[in-house]
């Protein structure tokens, strides 16, 4: 059986800029993917300074996240995006070039998105927190 998955968006709560403030998953199984990094295959952090590069980066890694349980974008059910700035156009760039990327179908579900002070490694700017509803 294949998960079903249902986004709602109540008339009662605000619009949103692309994702849902409600995602329901009936039967099936569940991935719940480790923060994503911007690091590469040696483990090292790639773009020091750079916003763009490390979303480019946590997007190959999620997608490759995904692959790895026969998931893609659209089976993502939950989203959360940390960003380490309290500058909120830093959050907003973040959002739009993920929901630009290939992993943006993923953040159509709910999902959140924060700024924080600080991540797992020096020089880290974004990491992308995933829960699929794996198809069969």
């Amino acid at each position: 059986m294949t998960a079903k998955i249902n986004r709602i968006n109540p008339e009662r709560l605000h619009e949103t800029p692309g994702y849902h403030h409600v995602t329901v998953v009936e039967a099936g199984r569940t991935a719940y993917l480790a923060g994503q990094c911007p690091l590469d295959r040696t483990g090292s952090l790639v773009g020091p300074g750079s916003l763009d590069v490390q979303v480019d980066q946590v997007v190959v890694n999620a997608l490759a996240a995904l692959a790895a349980v026969a998931a893609e974008p659209q089976h993502v059910v939950r989203s959360v995006i940390y960003v380490r700035s309290d500058d909120r156009e830093d959050l907003g760039l973040a959002w739009h070039r993920l929901t630009a990327s290939a992993l943006g179908p993923a953040f159509t579900s709910a999902s959140t998105l924060l700024g924080v002070a600080q991540l797992g490694f020096a020089g880290q700017l974004v990491e992308v927190d995933l829960t699929v509803a794996l198809p069969d």
